[in-house]
């Protein structure tokens, strides 16, 4: 399936890899492969060159699937992982690439899937090899508008996802009940995949990211959920924190600084702010109220094709193998409440998704933000 839009993508592509110097990328990772051709599913490839061509390469049980769905100009079916390698050799060969270097994607390819993809008899010997992370990240990192349309369509599948879950909130009802029911709501509303679903409960909510347990909730517990339905190819983010039963004083007034905060940081996003700047409001006013020592880990994270990707703040680039984000430009699409305030008994966190306009910000998520919900 030829698009304009795939076209208008890689034309962009190749002017990056013509200023890295590179001849042609071999890409892995579904997400990648998915933006530059429309689809993407594991155990296939993708080698761009230079010129713009596009070759696939996936399970020969996929070649129709894949012909209905994809933009490319080459199309090989290999039947295991030898067949694989050969294949690679033979694009290699058919584009007369002998020599340069080629980009693969290093955060995201194990060490043996590395050995795979410069096998020798995959890769020329003369073709080196480095890191095109960055390059995909700089091209997905501002939206196009169908972009966003599908990602706000992914956040009506959110809130319906967090109404079903937020419902199921009752002392004896396990996590991974609460997970179940949001995740049979957001396939009912329209997501074709989701990614992990975070719930965690009482001093669980203490942590970071909390996958589900056979815990059962007890009365004046909080719960934290977090939801990331995909829609189109597209993902939304959200994260909503209630109490089973009535909270205590000491529990709203930790969720209403941490909404505050929360807020406060949305209401800067704009068209040239920088990653650093938003996460030093969320955290400044938490340290300013005396709560230094109960925030962990980067606040705010790209949203996209995946639930969290580019833009990421400084540290957490490096981490991820990414860079510094420059300032950010209009129609990047971020989530803000990635982590939360972790007091050790408990914590709370708010995430919402929110699109960054040239003059301000449109939140997409717009479930209520309440902490007592009984």
């Amino acid at each position: 399936m030829v698009t304009q839009t795939h076209r208008l993508r890689l034309a962009k592509c190749t002017a990056l890899m013509q200023e890295a110097g590179f001849a042609a990328l071999l890409l892995t990772k579904p997400a990648n492969i998915f933006y530059l051709t429309g689809d993407g599913r594991l155990c296939a490839y993708a080698m761009i060159t230079q010129d713009g061509e596009v070759a696939l390469g996936v399970p020969s049980t996929d070649v129709e699937d894949v012909k209905r769905l994809a933009h490319f100009d080459h199309l090989v079916g290999f039947e295991d992982e030898v067949g694989m390698i050969h294949s690679i050799a033979h694009y290699f060969e058919h584009f007369g690439i002998r020599q340069g270097k080629v980009g693969l994607e290093y955060t995201f390819l194990t060490q043996s899937m590395l050995g795979m993809m410069t096998h020798p008899h995959a890769k020329p010997k003369d073709v080196a090899v480095g890191d095109c992370t960055h390059i995909l990240s700089e091209l997905r990192m501002a939206k196009e508008p169908e972009e966003i349309e599908r990602i706000r369509a992914a956040a009506k599948v959110a809130a319906a996802g967090m109404a079903a879950a937020v419902a199921a909130v009752k002392p004896g009802v396990t996590e991974s009940q609460v997970a179940a029911a949001a995740e049979f709501a957001l396939r009912h509303a329209g997501a074709e995949e989701f990614w992990r679903t975070y719930v965690a409960s009482g001093p669980r909510t203490n942590i970071a990211h909390g996958l589900p347990t056979l815990r059962k909730l007890e009365t004046g517990d909080l719960v934290m959920i977090d939801v990331h339905p995909i829609v189109n190819g597209y993902s939304a983010d959200i994260c909503r924190t209630v109490s089973a039963g009535r909270p205590t004083g000491q529990q709203q007034a930790a969720y209403d600084l941490y909404l505050e905060a929360q807020q406060a940081t949305i209401g800067k996003i704009r068209a040239g702010v920088g990653m650093m700047e938003l996460e030093g409001t969320l955290h400044g006013i938490l340290k300013e109220a005396g709560h230094g020592d109960h925030i962990f880990g980067p606040p705010i994270h790209g949203v996209g094709i995946e639930f969290e990707e580019a833009p990421l703040p400084a540290g957490h680039a490096f981490f991820h193998g990414e860079k510094a984000p420059p300032p950010l430009p209009a129609n990047v699409v971020l989530a803000v409440g990635n982590c939360g305030l972790y007091t050790g008994p408990w914590g709370v966190r708010v995430e919402d998704t929110n699109v960054v306009l040239p003059d301000g910000h449109e939140t997409l998520t717009d479930f209520p933000r309440m902490l007592g919900i009984t």
